[in-house]
């Protein structure tokens, strides 16, 4: 699933063809009417017909579109790609819905598992209360990171994935977080020093802004743009390094489960 340097760097991309445009009309594609998490389409274009998009910003891991009145969000799951056209490869079999824009352009929502989602909502107070605050911001300090763990018996990956407790984080970067951090990703969260809660805290901000500045990390299928892949998977420590050598001390990167998802650490750097 795209994280938050993906769904950062997709946003960047399709933000140019989408602001201040207006909306025509909104459609399913290949009859997924499923996309429409939140209204039927026939609702949802009462809602949204002829709203103007006056900013296009992200929030965790979704995609949102500030209208004159309401918001309109992509979740992109796993294979979601928002584009300005069908491209040449494209089999148009893959796209869930189209977005018309007065400007006589469109755009199409591309996602050939068909688990990404468009939601409507007057107010984002529903999606507010449900995710933690951004990594990157100030509101996510070391001293929430602190306060936030210091009662939790979860094991400190589990914590970390949950999105009311921080947005956006997901397996890739948690894993490159802890690693950095020298941190056990199942040691129960209660139990890491402040010392090393500061540098998780540190190595999370640092990890999400070198990969954002590498357009993410293109692992299977994410692309943007016109099928422009991330750049971050050359800059990797662990995450799908299974048994190749620990950049720091030469132990082999092993992968193991925790809370059902495949985990890479290295067992000399990162004791339990």
């Amino acid at each position: 699933m795209p994280e938050l340097p993906e769904v950062h760097t997709a946003t960047n991309s399709i933000r140019p063809f989408l602001i201040n445009q207006r909306i025509r009309s909104i459609h399913p594609l290949n009859n997924y009417n499923r996309v429409f998490a939140t209204h039927s389409v026939s609702r949802l274009n009462d809602l949204i017909v002829n709203q103007k998009i006056n900013r296009v910003w992200r929030r965790g891991k979704f995609i949102v579109l500030n209208l004159d009145s309401g918001h309109l969000l992509f979740h992109l799951r796993m294979t979601g790609r928002i584009q300005p056209k069908i491209f040449e490869n494209d089999n148009t079999k893959h796209f869930t819905a189209k977005i018309c824009l007065t400007n006589n352009t469109n755009i199409y929502f591309k996602d050939y598992r068909k688990f990404g989602r468009l939601y409507f909502y007057r107010s984002l107070a529903l999606i507010e209360s449900r995710l933690g605050p951004e990594p990157l911001s100030d509101a996510f300090s070391k001293q929430y990171l602190i306060g936030q763990t210091k009662s939790k018996k979860r094991m400190i990956k589990p914590f970390l994935l949950d999105q009311s407790f921080i947005a956006g984080l997901g397996n890739i970067y948690v894993d490159e977080s802890l690693w950095l951090s020298k941190i056990h990703p199942k040691k129960p969260a209660f139990k890491i020093s402040s010392q090393k809660l500061t540098a998780l805290h540190s190595a999370i901000q640092f990890i999400l802004k070198q990969a954002i500045e590498h357009n993410g990390t293109t692992i299977i299928n994410f692309t943007y743009g016109e099928n422009s892949t991330g750049a971050f998977g050359d800059k990797l420590n662990v995450f799908r390094r299974t048994g190749e050598p620990c950049r720091r001390c030469e132990t082999n990167i092993k992968k193991i489960y925790v809370g059902q998802r495949g985990t890479h650490f290295c067992p000399r750097c990162q004791r339990k």
